[in-house]
């Protein structure tokens, strides 16, 4: 009955329903967005959501100023060349782990680094990568030096 008299009512309710829709999956108000690609990685079964950090000013930003980093999201540093690269945390406001990770992605070292400090925190032998977390997640995972993080393969080049 009600649909008889409001032919229009169906085409409305499924306008106000993609509008709730399209809402509720747009990032909340005052989330801090990143233009950063993406780039799906594994520790195992442990899936990892990267962005990617491939050229100069990306690293040099890193995950600073964010105040949140989802479950299973990080960042992955490609760097230009292999070396005992160092990381610090000054501006960046959240507790972080980093793993640094040879060309075949092999953990060479895993550094547990505090918010707003400036202690280098390095590869323990030459990195092409860094992989950097949630503080304690390679942990809580049982991920330690000499596992591999899958799908840095598909890594763009280093610029």
């Amino acid at each position: 009955m009600l649909l008889s008299r409001f032919p229009h009512l169906p085409m409305t309710f499924s306008r106000i329903c993609l509008g709730v829709l399209t809402a509720s999956i747009t990032p909340l108000a005052g989330a801090q967005q990143t233009t950063a690609p993406y780039l799906a990685l594994n520790a195992g079964i442990h899936r990892i959501e990267a962005e990617i950090a491939a050229d100069q000013p990306t690293r040099m930003q890193g995950l600073m100023q964010r105040k949140h980093l989802p479950v299973n999201h990080g960042m992955l540093f490609v760097f230009p060349v292999a070396d005992r690269h160092c990381m610090w945390m000054r501006n960046t406001l959240i507790p972080l782990s980093v793993a640094f990770l040879d060309a075949e992605g092999k953990i060479l070292n895993i550094e547990n680094m505090q918010p707003q400090t400036e202690k280098n925190h390095c590869a323990s032998a030459p990195a092409h990568f860094a992989l950097e977390m949630n503080s304690g997640w390679f942990a809580s995972k049982g991920i330690r030096a000499g596992q591999r993080i899958g799908g840095i393969g598909k890594a763009p080049p280093p610029r």
